[in-house]
């Protein structure tokens, strides 16, 4: 036997529920809907990685290419720049090599321990790059680090290396 709607309420013994105004009331939401903000903030992180490979300060040099992995990103880092012919550039003002390490020193402060980024073109002297090197060395930064670009051929494999270059006959 089955039990009709009036039937159920009338088991309940005939007691009605009665709201009252005042308990029954649920308050103002007083939480923040997150969705509109977790949305404003996914447009923005696609803005930044889009638009973040394009500040990079630099002179336009083709870096080398090596296995060795990216480096995590520091603030504002030193930067010193040598084209293919041989040219210097510190961060992006073209320098002569005698002013390389005053004009460093000047920039650097007395922060030497900073990490100081070598960016050499891969068509580059290598006697310039040494140069350079040695010339930051002496001016007392301890912290040098030559840039490459990845996905270059591994130490161990089987890729040849590039043909020395030949000098010219001395007379």
């Amino acid at each position: 036997m089955g039990l009709s709607a009036n039937d159920a309420f009338a088991a309940t013994g005939g007691r009605r529920r009665r709201r009252r105004f005042g308990r029954g009331r649920r308050g103002a939401l007083s939480e923040i809907n997150v969705t509109p903000l977790v949305d404003v903030m996914l447009v923005l992180l696609i803005i930044f990685m889009i638009s973040a490979p394009l500040l990079t300060v630099g002179v336009p040099v083709e870096l080398p290419k090596t296995e060795a992995g990216a480096m995590q990103d520091q603030t504002q880092p030193l930067t010193v720049s040598i084209r293919a012919d041989g040219s210097i550039f510190l961060q992006q003002d073209q320098v002569a090599f005698a002013q390389l390490g005053p004009r460093l020193q000047a920039l650097a402060g007395d922060t030497r321990s900073k990490p100081i980024y070598v960016r050499a073109d891969g068509r580059a002297a290598y006697s310039v790059v040494a140069q350079v090197m040695a010339s930051l060395s002496t001016s007392g930064f301890a912290s040098i680090n030559l840039i490459t670009d990845t996905g270059g051929p591994s130490s161990g494999g089987d890729a040849k290396p590039a043909p020395a270059p030949r000098e010219a006959p001395q007379p």
